[in-house]
C-alpha cells in the first residue's frame, strides 16, 4: 500500500508543474496599427449628385439641434467638461485640434444623425493624414470622416467605414472645399447580464445621397490599434474627433438629431 502522505506529495506536485505550464504560456504578440489595416479592394468611385455649395437641408420639426450656425451651446470639451473651444464663423465650426474632441451634453440611445463637413479646399497631406476626423456613436463606434477624393488609405479607414472595420460600400467624396453630407441611422445594442451583446449596434451610413454602410452590424469599440472590445454602456454622446495629424482642420455645420 502507497503511504497516502505519499499520494498527497504526488498530487501537489503534479499540481505545481501544471501551474508553472500554465504560467508559461506565450503572451499575445504586441498590436501594431498596421496589423488591423487592409487596402483592397478599394471601393469604387461613385460621383455624387450635384448641389448648391450653400444648400443644405433644414432640421425636421422633431430635430434635437446640435448647431444652429451660431454657437457650440449644445457642445462640451471631452478633456475638460467645459465649453468646446472649437472656432465658429459664418455658421459653421472648425476643429480645434489643440482643444482636443468635443461631446454633446446629451446622451442618445437609437437616432437618426444629419451632420454636413467641409474638407479646406487647400487641404495637404495624403492617406489618413489628410482632413482627419470622425463620428463617434454614443462616444464609441466611429464613423471615420477622411478627405478621400482622390487620395487612397487602407479600406477600413476610409472615408464612411466603421472605423477598422468595415469599408464604405463606395467612395462618394466631394472635392475639397465643397460640403458632404452625412446622414446616419443608428440603432444602439442591447446587452446580456454577463455584459455582451444580446443585440449588436448597427448602422446605415449615407454621404452625399450614396449609401456607404447599409444596416450593418458594429462588431465593437472602434480601436486604432488592435481588434473590437464589447464594453457594456448605455446612452451615449455624439463626439467629434480632433486628429492629431498634421493637415489643415476641417469644418462641420447643420448638425441635428432625432431620436428613435
Amino acid at each position: 500500500m502507497i503511504p497516502v502522505k505519499a499520494v498527497l506529495a504526488t498530487i501537489a506536485c503534479t499540481a505545481c508543474v501544471g501551474l508553472q505550464a500554465q504560467e508559461q504560456y506565450p503572451q499575445p504578440e504586441k498590436m501594431t496599427p498596421g496589423m488591423s489595416e487592409y487596402w483592397t479592394p478599394q471601393p469604387s468611385v461613385v460621383t455624387p449628385g450635384t448641389t448648391s455649395s450653400n444648400a443644405f437641408l433644414s432640421a425636421p420639426s422633431d430635430a434635437i439641434i446640435l448647431f444652429d450656425g451660431k454657437d457650440l451651446s449644445a457642445w462640451k470639451s471631452v478633456n475638460t467638461g467645459g465649453q468646446a473651444e472649437w472656432t465658429v464663423k459664418n455658421g459653421a465650426f472648425t476643429v480645434n485640434k489643440k482643444a482636443g474632441d468635443i461631446q454633446t451634453k446629451d446622451e442618445f440611445n437609437d437616432f437618426q444623425l444629419h451632420i454636413e463637413w467641409q474638407i479646406p479646399a487647400n487641404i495637404s497631406g495624403k492617406s489618413q493624414a489628410r482632413g482627419n476626423s470622425g463620428i463617434f456613436l454614443q462616444g464609441k463606434y466611429e464613423i471615420q470622416v477622411l478627405d478621400c477624393y482622390e487620395n487612397q488609405t487602407y479600406v477600413n479607414g476610409q472615408t464612411g467605414s466603421i472605423y477598422k472595420q468595415t469599408p464604405p460600400l463606395a467612395n462618394a467624396m466631394r472635392k475639397p472645399g465643397e460640403w458632404n453630407v452625412y446622414d446616419i441611422i443608428y440603432t444602439a445594442p442591447v446587452f446580456k447580464e454577463d455584459g455582451t451583446y444580446r443585440v449588436p449596434p448597427r448602422v446605415t451610413v449615407i454621404q452625399n445621397g450614396i449609401v456607404l454602410q447599409n444596416n450593418t452590424t458594429i462588431l465593437g469599440t472602434t480601436e486604432y490599434i488592435g481588434f473590437p472590445k464589447v464594453v457594456k454602456h448605455g446612452a451615449g454622446p455624439i463626439v467629434l474627433q480632433s486628429h492629431g495629424d498634421p493637415s489643415e482642420p476641417i469644418s462641420f455645420r447643420n448638425v441635428w438629431l432625432r431620436k428613435l
